[in-house]
C-alpha cells in the first residue's frame, strides 16, 4: 500500500484548520494541525511533511516569515500560501522566494487537492507570455482549476525576468510581441531552462509562418493557432507531463 502523504496545515483559525484537516483527511491524506509559525517551525524540525499548507496572515510569525525559516529546516518540502485577503504585494513576494502557489479562502477543495498531487510529482510551473491580457487570464484561470500553478507575463522582458528566479517547465508563448517577438522570447527562455517544453501560439498563421518554423526547428513542443478553446491548453499540459512520465 503506497506511503500516505503527510500534510502540515499551519493557520490561526482553529476551526477552519480543523474543517479543511476533516477533509483532507477523508481525502487520504496524513494530516497534522498547528496554530501557529512557532508550532509549525517545530513540527517541520521533527517531521518530514510533503506538502505544508499556510496561512498568509497569522499573528506574532506570518506565513512569510516562517516559510522562510520552513525552507530553512526543509528546503524541499513544497509550501502552499492561503489567504482570504487581497495581499497582491506580498503574493508576488513569497512567489519570488519559492513557494509553491497560492490559494484563496474560501478554499476550492478540488484545486487544492489537485495542486497537492501534482506538487508530489515534483511539480509542474507553467507561464503564459502573452500581451493580450483576455487570454492570459483565460488560460491562468483554466489551468489554475486543475491545480497546475501559472505565471502570466506580458511580453519577453517580463517572462526572461520570471524565469531567472523560478524557471518554468511549460511556457506557451505568442508570437508577436512587442520587442521581443515569441521566436525570440523562446530562444532567451531555453537558455534559462534547456528542458522547458514551449508552446507557440498566434492569430498570425501565414504572417508568423517562418517564426514558427524556427521555433519548432529549435525544438518547441508545438504551435496552436488562435483562436482555441482554453481546454486544448490543459490537454497539451497533460500530454506533456504523460509523455515526461512515460520517459521516466
Amino acid at each position: 500500500m503506497p506511503e500516505k502523504t503527510r500534510v502540515l496545515i499551519v493557520d490561526d483559525d482553529v476551526g477552519f484548520a480543523e474543517s479543511l484537516s476533516d477533509i483532507l483527511d477523508e481525502k487520504g491524506y496524513e494530516v497534522t494541525v498547528v496554530n501557529s509559525g512557532e508550532e509549525a517551525l517545530e513540527k517541520v524540525g521533527q517531521t518530514l511533511f510533503g506538502v505544508i499548507l499556510m496561512d498568509i496572515r497569522m499573528p506574532v510569525m506570518d506565513g512569510v516569515e516562517t516559510y522562510k525559516r520552513v525552507k530553512e529546516i526543509a528546503p524541499q518540502t513544497t509550501v502552499i500560501m492561503m489567504t482570504a485577503f487581497a495581499v497582491g504585494d506580498i503574493i508576488k513576494d513569497v512567489l519570488k522566494e519559492g513557494v509553491y502557489g497560492v490559494v484563496y479562502k474560501p478554499l476550492d477543495i478540488d484545486r487544492v487537492v489537485n495542486m497537492i498531487e501534482i506538487s508530489k510529482k515534483d511539480g509542474v510551473l507553467i507561464m503564459v507570455v502573452d500581451d493580450s491580457p483576455n487570454i492570459r487570464e483565460s488560460l491562468k484561470n483554466i489551468l489554475e482549476h486543475k491545480g497546475y500553478v501559472v505565471n502570466l507575463a506580458k511580453d519577453g522582458e517580463e517572462a526572461i525576468e520570471i524565469a531567472r528566479r523560478k524557471p518554468e517547465d511549460i511556457v506557451f508563448i505568442d508570437m508577436k510581441l512587442p520587442a521581443l517577438n515569441g521566436l525570440e522570447t523562446y530562444l532567451a527562455l531555453k537558455k534559462i531552462n534547456s528542458e522547458m517544453k514551449a508552446v507557440m501560439m498566434t492569430a498570425y498563421r501565414q504572417e508568423t509562418k517562418d517564426l514558427v518554423q524556427e521555433a519548432l526547428k529549435n525544438n518547441a513542443y508545438t504551435c496552436i493557432y488562435k483562436p482555441f478553446p482554453p481546454q486544448k491548453a490543459v490537454e497539451i499540459v497533460e500530454e506533456i507531463i504523460r509523455k515526461k512520465g512515460n520517459k521516466g
